[in-house]
Parts: C-alpha cells; structure tokens; sequence
C-alpha cells in the first residue's frame, strides 16, 4: 500500500436540524443541534483513514477549545499529528450546518480561520510527507497559495495531485496542469467548464475542458445518480448504490477518502470509484460528517452484498 495525504481544511460543524430552512428574517426552532469534527480536508482524512488508508492529514488550528474537537479526535482514531500547524492569532475554522430533516437538504456558512493562513514555512516543513507520498488530496477550503505550493512541490517529487474542487472557487489554468486528477460535482463542473452537466454527453465535454487544461484524469460525482469517470479513453457513468439517505453532509467527503484510500491500495480507478461509492452510500446513513465515516469491514460487508 501506497503512503498517501490530504493537505487541506478543518473545520468545527455546529450542525442543526430543523423542520424546514429558514428563509430570510425567519427564525425557525430546531429539532437537534451536534457538535464535531469537519471540514473537507479532514473529513476526506478521516474517510481514508478508517478505511484503511496508510494518510497524513496536514492542516492548521486556532490555539483555541475548537482545536481539541481535531486533536482529541485523531488521537481517537489514531491518526498522525505531527504535520498539524497553529495560528496564534486565527480562530480554528467552523462551518454552520442547517440541515432540513424531513429532505435532508442543507445549507453551509464556513469561516476558514486559521487554515486559510498556511504559510509558506508550513508548507515547506512537509516537503518530506509530499516526497514520500504516491498521492496527495487537496480541497479548495485553505489559502489557495498554499494549494499551489503544495501542488508544485508534489510535481516535483512525481506525488500525483487529486483536487476535489469544492467548494467553488476560480483556479489558474496553470494551478490545473499541474493537477492528475479532479473530482468536482455537478454544479463545481459547470462553475468550473461553463458546462451544465446532466448526462453522459455533457461530462464528456465537461472533461474534454479539464483534459485542455493538462489534467489526466477526470471524476465527476452526479449525487443520486452515480458518478461520471473519464480515464484513457473511457467515458462511463457509475451508477450509486441506492439507499435510504438520512443526512447528505459530507457525501463528497466520504467519496475522496475512499477513492483516495483504493487508489493507494492500486486498485484501478473503476474499481476506486466503486469502492469510493460503497463508502459514501454508509455514510449518508448516520449523522455528521467525520462521525459517519465507515470503517473498513462495513464497506467491505456492503460491497460484498451489492
């Protein structure tokens, strides 16, 4: 198995669930509110990491209680602390979730904090963790210039970038042909390319954008209905394992970790892909994001009988 990392955010989700999404002036009274873990970097760590994956996560932190929620976790679960950064003078970031508990919709507020002040010191001081990895993740939730950073570093050590595009932000043509692979969504894909994608034929010329640009390979994830992959000249939709959602936060999340995690083990990127499906599929069943991330018997348990 390969070594792999994730260089990228976190967040603390303050999640609330509600009958409905206020509208604007509306204060609506909640069902249930949830503290924890977050932020697409570290809950795409987590996912590869409970999956089995041999993850680095690299991120930074406020020198504040909201720190402990990261920290206390990853000695939980294990995971490497020694490539995490602080702030002395940014909070740690938080996202506020509002989820709507009868169609599982949300909407999210996040203030980065402390991770959108990676330096340039930081960066260099993971130039080992880059040399040794086979992939690294990114996420566009950090300081963008430390994303090309990292990225030109890893180029140079032959570690091939993923970057899954969310949320939204514009990136350079040349930040993108230094990347191996993306992974946005639907609506990423088309702020991305100018692209409505909403079937086969449009990802293909959605991916025909980011082929331009000098990316190798290109995932585009359809929610419900699968997961668009362009690889060597082949174009398919995967279809989703359908089941009953109970919270969507973090779906994406769950897909990049696990396409990281079997991406390290070799597996091919069908295969990644599917494996990165099953882990999703769980963990849109329970509630949170970190909280829900499978462990490696599950996904393993529900690919065998599907």
């Amino acid at each position: 198995m390969s070594k792999v990392a994730v260089f990228g955010s976190f967040v603390v989700d303050l999640m609330a669930r509600s009958p409905h999404l206020p509208v604007p002036g509306e204060t609506v009274k909640g069902s249930m509110f949830k503290m924890g873990p977050g932020g697409k970097g570290f809950n795409q760590c987590v996912a590869a990491h409970k999956a089995g994956a041999d993850v680095i996560m690299m991120t930074k932190l406020g020198r504040d209680s909201f720190a402990n929620v990261a920290l206390d976790t990853m000695t939980e679960l294990g995971m490497d602390k020694d490539h995490i950064f602080f702030s002395d003078d940014k909070e740690t970031g938080i996202a506020l979730i509002l989820v709507d508990e009868n169609t599982s919709q949300n909407e999210i507020i996040i203030v980065p904090g402390a991770c959108n002040t990676i330096t340039k010191e930081e960066i260099e001081s993971i130039e080992s963790v880059i040399k040794e990895s086979e992939y690294v993740l990114l996420q566009l939730e950090v300081n963008q210039d430390a994303n090309e950073m990292v990225v030109d570093m890893a180029n140079r050590y032959g570690c091939k970038v993923i970057v899954n595009t969310a949320p939204y932000s514009a990136i350079t043509d040349e930040f993108l042909s230094k990347v191996y692979m993306v992974t946005p969504n639907e609506v990423e894909a088309e702020e991305l390319t100018g692209i409505p994608v909403s079937d086969l034929e449009s990802a293909k010329k959605a991916a025909g954008f980011f082929y331009d640009k000098g990316v190798k390979k290109v995932i585009i994830t359809l929610g419900s209905r699968g997961v668009f992959v362009s690889s060597d000249g082949r174009e398919e939709i995967v279809p989703a394992f359908k089941v009953d959602a109970i919270d969507t936060t973090g779906a994406g999340d769950a897909f990049n970790g696990g396409l990281l995690a079997a991406l390290a083990e070799g597996r091919d990127i069908w295969e990644a892909v599917r494996f990165a499906n099953g882990l999703a599929a769980l963990s849109v069943q329970k509630l949170g994001t970190t909280p829900s991330m499978p462990v490696r018997e599950d996904i393993d348990a529900f690919l065998g009988s599907h």
